[in-house]
């Protein structure tokens, strides 16, 4: 069995060192390419509610624009338009990921992109203390205090977040059985 070493060094996780922020870089076997986050919340051993994927969109103004959302859920298309002031918006095409972000799937983070874009956060991050997202890398995830999240990214918060009736149910539970 060999064991490999992994550069847990981005520029999301530079940029949290540089203005001294309080954070944790979470590791997974991410050898494979992008997995799905719901597998990485179970990997790393989180809720679905608590660890974040980044989805870059482009609005009908031709704006980027980057949304937060719980990997449990989808974004709410219509919602997010109507959050960031545009008539509608669409995903960002797969192959300008990269360009537009630097990032490439699996590996998005909202901290650290070629330019700072508009930036949504789900709603959902106001009841967490702590949030884990991408550290702009596959295999790696950034947690940190949600107190200290402005000061790496600005960014609103709006409810743009849709979970399906079994998803709440799970996370009802998993709510319970920590208690």
């Amino acid at each position: 069995m060999s064991t490999k070493t992994v550069s847990t060094k981005t520029n999301a996780t530079r940029i949290c060192v540089s203005r001294g922020i309080h954070h944790k870089v979470l590791v997974y076997d991410g050898e494979a390419g992008a997995i799905g986050g719901r597998a990485v919340a179970s990997k790393l051993g989180l809720s679905e509610r608590e660890i974040f994927k980044t989805l870059v969109a482009l609005g009908a103004s031709r704006q980027v624009y980057v949304f937060v959302i719980p990997v449990a859920g989808e974004l709410k298309l219509k919602e997010a338009a109507r959050a960031v002031g545009e008539k509608s918006i669409q995903m960002l095409p797969l192959p300008d990921l990269r360009k537009v972000t630097g990032y490439v799937k699996g590996g998005c983070s909202p901290i650290g992109m070629r330019k700072q874009y508009p930036t949504v956060f789900d709603e959902s991050i106001t009841r967490l203390e702590i949030i884990t997202f991408n550290a702009g890398k596959v295999g790696l995830k950034l947690q940190m205090p949600v107190a200290c999240l402005e000061e790496v990214v600005p960014y609103t918060v709006a409810a743009v977040t849709q979970f399906n009736e079994s998803d709440d149910a799970e996370s009802k539970q998993e709510t319970e059985g920590r208690r």
